[in-house]
């Protein structure tokens, strides 16, 4: 009795451990793109924008892995999806 409650402790800290570990990597600091910044991705998560109802510049988030597999964040600013129809 006493060796499956060691077991479960055991399965639970290991479990604990994993999630403070995946939480850190979820609070990624975002960098700020400049021209000429190194940029190493492997493969885009996630890409949303600020939302503006009229074509022009808006504030755009980037969230992607790097080649080493690590959570990476990007900000940058972008033409608005809405000119895609515009000259």
């Amino acid at each position: 009795m006493n060796t499956k409650a060691i077991y479960a402790t055991c399965l639970f800290a290991a479990l604990n451990i994993c999630t403070l570990s995946a939480r850190a990597e979820s609070n990624v600091q975002a960098q700020t793109y400049t021209y000429g910044s190194h940029l190493d991705i492997q493969k885009v998560l996630s890409l949303t924008e600020d939302p503006q109802p009229a074509c022009g510049v808006v504030n755009a988030h980037m969230t992607y892995l790097d080649s080493m597999g690590h959570k990476q964040a990007l900000d940058y600013r972008k033409f608005s999806d809405n000119c895609s129809n515009e000259n």
